[in-house]
């Protein structure tokens, strides 16, 4: 499948986005005030953004919501519905741009829309392409038990079972290792 850098950086985002929010009662929203959002448009290099307000805040958290119920869709026409809620809400506009030094690529958002209408429309279009692709099963949660990260499965083989192979993927195989020499040991 060939993924633009355009759909690369909205993927990216897109599952930056849906990992901010707080695994359970413990942990801190990542989207916890305007400040934190400001810091994730920034991060992202969200453009056309302007002063962003709680009422943004509050939009990105409920469209944060319904990304993650496209990253537990159960089948490619549950995702598809999602998604294509997500992308009519945000009322897009595709359209060619060439902006900040890179070439022509297509925004999907209409000029001056809400950053949660931008980031439905183009981070939606980015899973739509999975979806039509025939790969929405590479649109995934962290296998770990005490991890549900999400994460977009890019393996040639789509193989990949962790957010991150270095913290969840080699916690697991370390605990296995040593549960087995211990049992051999014991």
């Amino acid at each position: 499948m060939l993924i633009t850098h355009d759909t690369r950086c909205a993927l990216d985002t897109v599952v930056d986005l849906v990992n901010t929010a707080p695994e359970d009662d413990t942990t801190p929203d990542g989207l916890s005030d305007v400040a934190s959002l400001e810091d994730f448009v920034r991060n992202h290099e969200v453009s056309d953004v302007g002063v962003l307000s709680e009422f943004d805040l509050s939009a990105v958290r409920k469209i944060r919501g319904r990304f993650a119920s496209v990253f537990a869709a159960p089948d490619a026409r549950a995702a598809a519905g999602l998604i294509n809620e997500l992308v009519a809400a945000a009322g897009t506009t595709p359209r060619l741009t060439d902006h900040d030094g890179y070439d022509w690529h297509v925004h999907y958002f209409a000029p001056g829309a809400s950053v949660a209408d931008h980031l439905a429309a183009d981070c939606g279009m980015a899973l739509a392409f999975f979806v039509v692709a025939g790969e929405q099963e590479r649109l995934r949660r962290c296998e770990a038990p005490d991890c549900r990260r999400a994460f977009v499965d890019l393996s040639r083989n789509r193989s990949r079972r962790y957010c991150d192979s270095r913290t969840c993927g080699n916690r697991l195989h370390v605990a296995a290792y040593r549960a087995r020499r211990k049992e051999a040991a014991g």
